[in-house]
């Protein structure tokens, strides 16, 4: 059976004590979960490369990236294997008027929200949902979930 492995990053964007988390328009209609934006890394590409692209693809900003937080795995299925490199972003009070910048992959993101975390979002993957929940993202070192 042949591997696939799908390297993605992505970035904690925090303002006022609220995370921006998408909801992106490939999900299933029904599906209750946001996620922290970001995307796949390109050939060639180191990771802070791939949040600069993707979060200005999908935001209209830049990012000024910060340190890595987390490294999340995920096997979705038999024969592939996801790693996801979640980053700080230190610029989060740039995106509050997102809606307002030029995109060039808007069209990949079907709602933008801001949440504080007593709001009740299931955000993906949940060990980092339960981390936003309790205060503990920025509490420790590199985490591997």
């Amino acid at each position: 059976m042949a591997y696939h492995c799908k390297i993605r990053c992505r970035g904690v964007l925090v303002h006022n004590n609220k995370l921006l988390v998408v909801r992106h328009k490939h999900q299933d209609i029904g599906a209750d979960f946001y996620a922290l934006p970001g995307g796949h890394l390109e050939y060639g590409e180191n990771p802070q490369e791939c949040m600069v692209r993707e979060i200005k693809e999908e935001l209209g900003i830049s990012p000024a990236i910060g340190r890595l937080l987390y490294v999340h795995t995920l096997v979705p299925h038999e024969g592939t294997q996801s790693i996801e490199f979640f980053f700080e972003v230190t610029n989060g009070e740039e995106f509050v008027r997102h809606e307002e910048r030029e995109k060039t992959h808007a069209h990949e993101i079907a709602e933008v929200s801001w949440v504080s975390p007593h709001e009740t979002f299931h955000i993906l993957p949940e060990a980092f949902g339960r981390a936003w929940r309790e205060g503990r993202v920025f509490d420790e070192g590199v985490r591997f979930i």
